[in-house]
């Protein structure tokens, strides 16, 4: 099988490290465990300690489950899988899901996996791109129009990367609906999910709305904890089965320490959603102050998420800025060019010193 080079993945993995400043970051601040364990106090260490390192549970520990479950409304342990990360979790959906010839359609910016992966299986993958003047959300005239009788999956991430726009609940019910007349399964990538700037912090879940819908999450983003490589899958329990099925050539189990960390921050999901929103309003504020006085940008300010899509005012392809950026001053921002959406850059706002990174971007730009 031959797939598409994972063009986000491979810059960041030859730019990153050696960045001075690293705004190409899309997790708050990782936690150390002695820092996760000072947010959840009542853990016990010698649970895990006294514990065989064998497989464990295959599908996920029921302490796991139990935790994710308490995320959602209306799901039960039968309804969730464990899975190595959210990039397993996604793969496995169109594994199970798709068939040479489907047709897809895919909400971009997002996820590459999202679009590549269906392409590499033999998937008709329609892109349906999002607009700046629509404040980057779904337009569904716009999705009428490209969904056809023949479209079996639609694909989308909520909150959204890169451009941290979060569906409002509304407009989810919405897709539901249209979903629902179509006949679609709808594959909602939703590992910012709990990280809204506006309202209640955990958007709805289109494992909750919808019989067809399949949330996938992990303990990445909103726990700050990517070391732990621990995501999961929500939906109806038939897809789960198939999942599963699948999940034996390619997972078997996941590791039981991350298992065990994983539900102890759920538990604890309060302490460290209130320490990452505290977090993220910073940035936003910081990033929010250097756009209102930077004429060079443009950019939507996010809801939600740690990430933000601005518009650069250069003829330059944004491959070339980020490189002679980097070159010149340290600063590593992501090339909208990886996303599909060239002009634009992808700036992480939660990164560590913001402030004199943006300052440098803006000298970079004038000169």
């Amino acid at each position: 099988m031959k797939i598409s080079p994972f063009k986000i993945e491979e810059w960041m993995n030859r730019y990153e490290a050696g960045a001075l400043y690293d705004l190409t970051t899309t997790c708050i601040k990782p936690l150390s465990l002695n820092e996760l364990l000072k947010l959840a106090p009542s853990a016990d260490l010698n649970e895990i300690f006294n514990r065989p390192l064998g497989y464990g549970d295959i599908t996920g520990s029921e302490r796991l489950k139990t935790a994710i479950q308490s995320l959602y409304t209306n799901q039960e342990q039968k309804n969730i899988t464990i899975t190595h990360g959210a990039i397993g979790a996604n793969q496995l959906v169109f594994y199970s899901l798709l068939e040479k010839g489907d047709e897809v359609v895919c909400i971009v910016p997002t996820y590459q996996q999202h679009y590549s992966i269906p392409e590499s299986i033999g998937a008709d993958v329609k892109l349906y791109f999002l607009k700046e003047e629509n404040n980057w959300l779904p337009d569904m005239e716009e999705l009428e129009q490209i969904v056809t009788s023949k479209t079996k999956l639609l694909c989308l991430n909520n909150p959204n990367n890169p451009t941290g726009a979060v569906i409002p609940n509304w407009l989810l019910e919405e897709i539901v609906e249209f979903a629902k007349r179509k006949h679609l399964w709808v594959l909602s990538d939703e590992v910012y999910r709990g990280l809204n700037m506006i309202g209640n912090p955990y958007s709805e879940s289109i494992a909750d709305l919808y019989e067809r819908g399949i949330s996938v999450g992990s303990m990445s983003k909103t726990y700050s904890l990517p070391g732990l490589r621990v995501g999961w899958i929500c939906a109806r329990e038939d897809l789960i089965n198939e999942i599963n099925h699948q999940r034996q050539y390619n997972t078997i189990s996941v590791s039981i320490l991350d298992e065990y960390f994983a539900a102890v921050a759920i538990e604890n999901r309060e302490a460290i959603r209130e320490r990452n929103i505290n977090i993220m309003l910073q940035g936003i504020e910081t990033f929010t102050n250097w756009l209102t006085a930077e004429p060079l940008v443009e950019c939507v300010i996010p809801n939600g998420g740690t990430t933000a899509l601005v518009k650069y005012k250069n003829d330059m392809k944004s491959r070339d800025l980020c490189k002679r950026l980097q070159n010149r001053t340290g600063v590593a921002i992501l090339p909208g060019e990886t996303l599909e959406m060239e002009g634009y850059v992808r700036i992480g706002f939660c990164a560590i010193a913001l402030k004199p990174a943006l300052d440098l971007f803006s000298e970079y730009l004038h000169q």
